[in-house]
């Protein structure tokens, strides 16, 4: 799961950056907001990285999809991409869980042999 998970986050990592990008074209924002909001969540995106298989570390993914989706309300195409990724999160975790069921399954045969 960490793999897919990892991936997923990382990908995040560089849309929330190019979605910096295009809010600081709007003048309602100064440049000091954006980055400061932009950078908390990419830093958050990259330390999720590391702790996705703590207890609380998918649940905390799952807050950065719902404050992606949110971002749409200043970045108008985030609503679309909040979404794409957050359906990505959703197979990461759920095909990553189904790998790593697999893996042990495979690694409890070979020690049964």
């Amino acid at each position: 799961m960490r793999t897919l998970c990892a991936s997923t986050l990382l990908g995040e990592f560089f849309v929330i950056g190019f979605a910096g990008l295009v809010a600081m074209k709007s003048d309602d924002l100064s440049m000091g907001t954006v980055w400061t909001v932009c950078g908390v969540a990419m830093l958050l995106s990259l330390l999720l990285c590391g702790v996705i298989t703590r207890p609380g570390g998918v649940q905390l993914g799952w807050a950065l999809q719902i404050a992606l989706i949110a971002s749409g309300f200043v970045v108008p195409v985030m609503f679309f991409l909040g979404a794409a990724f957050a359906g990505l999160w959703w197979a990461s975790v759920h095909y990553g869980r189904k790998v790593d069921e697999a893996k042990a399954r495979w690694a409890a045969q070979a020690q049964a042999r």
